[in-house]
């Protein structure tokens, strides 16, 4: 299966009836609140006069994070002649990987990027370019996420093993009464997991965490394979005929490290927060007793909305509301949309959550760790005792 063809019907209709189908697992409900926001969505687009996708804002912005890539890679392999100057591009270089993930593969994997497919298919692959899978991350991410956020065993993007316990329905070790401590540090090491370990071992397995996924073949295995080269040359190949080994691990580890950070923290804020909820299938295992817009809306979180700047280096993230109910609309849009999803959750009565500043989200993903790692009965008391609606804006 290509990227470009595998999640054209993830908008506002919700999930395609394929990937339902994949697991089993569907909504149900009534489905008026998703169609009318659909409807005045695009009514809102008609009245502009804007385009969903190939906006010139966002062909401008791929060409500067990019420019902003490429010279801070050369800069650093072939320019930097001290440890501070090579630290210094080497985070430059980290929160370019970074703004490439948020804002050019994001859009391009979601086909949000333009009405071309070949378009979307290009920009997914700047993936590849930066050491990750873009035929993987359709799977994890696109499909297995965005249709079951935040459903334990189904969404495996809140799986992270034994190390960490994100949701209440996951086993809890002993050692995650420290998670609220130990998980931060290890969030940094998110890149460098998918480059050196997560994305073989999943090609190997015919597995993301235990979910089976379809492996490339043809075309797509060639993009994996060649992806990973390119990568691997860049990252290690070419640096070493410059420089010592150690030189060339420890920078790569800067750069690694702050790409891996700020990818985990966007994600966590969105969705492994207090407000977020964790549902559960019904007894018989096979679905949700939500119509499958509700579930984007009780599963997701915004977070400061209100800064353009943040808005802007992460891809419009902090409108994961939005972007949950809208993948295919490019995320330059996100803020018009919003004012259109608000006043529509409002006639409804369905709930828009949002923490209103980055702060906000970073404190109550610590209390959800906190939460989560505590023994049965103590988190259940904290629970009880914290629990309170949050703020609307």
């Amino acid at each position: 299966m290509s990227l470009d063809s595998s999640h054209r019907r993830d908008n506002a209709d919700g999930p395609s009836p394929r990937n339902a189908g994949d697991d089993r697992l569907k909504f149900s409900g009534d489905n008026t609140f998703q169609r009318e926001l659909r409807r005045r969505v695009e009514a809102d687009f008609t009245l502009r006069g804007c385009r969903q996708r190939d906006s010139a804002a966002m062909w401008f912005k791929t060409a500067l994070i990019l420019t902003v890539f490429a010279l801070a890679y050369v800069a650093l392999v072939f320019r930097a002649a001290s440890w501070w100057q090579g630290l210094l591009l080497a985070l430059v270089l980290g929160v370019a990987m970074a703004g490439i993930g948020f804002n050019i593969m994001h859009d391009g994997g979601h086909q949000a990027y333009s009405d071309r497919r070949w378009v979307n298919r290009l920009m997914a692959m700047t993936l590849d370019l930066v050491g990750g899978s873009s035929y993987i991350w359709q799977w994890k991410h696109a499909r297995f996420h965005h249709t079951w956020v935040n459903v334990a065993g189904h969404d495996s993007d809140i799986d992270l093993g034994v190390l960490g316990r994100l949701s209440p329905e996951q086993p809890r070790r002993p050692w995650h009464r420290w998670q609220h401590i130990y998980l931060w540090p290890l969030y940094a090491v998110t890149a460098i997991r998918w480059h050196l370990y997560g994305d073989f071992r999943d090609m190997l397995t015919g597995t993301i965490g235990a979910r089976p996924f379809k492996r490339p073949r043809g075309g797509d295995l060639a993009g994996f394979v060649l992806g990973k080269l390119a990568f691997f040359t860049l990252a290690f190949g070419l640096p070493l005929l410059f420089h010592s080994a150690g030189a060339v691990l420890l920078y790569y580890g800067v750069t690694a490290a702050v790409a891996g950070i700020l990818l985990a923290l966007v994600f966590q804020m969105a969705h492994v927060v207090e407000a977020a909820a964790f549902p559960l299938p019904d007894a018989s295992g096979h679905q949700l007793d939500t119509p499958w817009a509700i579930h984007q809306m009780e599963t997701t979180v915004n977070f400061a909305r209100g800064n353009r700047a943040l808005s802007w280096l992460i891809g419009g993230l902090n409108f994961q509301i939005e972007h949950h109910l809208f993948p295919r609309i490019s995320h330059v849009h996100y803020p018009a949309v919003a004012r259109v999803v608000e006043r529509t959750c409002r006639e409804f009565g369905v709930p828009y959550r949002e923490h209103r500043s980055f702060g906000a989200g970073i404190a109550s993903h610590y209390r959800w760790l906190r939460r989560l790692g505590m023994p049965v009965a103590a988190s259940a008391t904290a629970a009880a005792s914290t629990a309170q609606p949050l703020p609307h804006s």
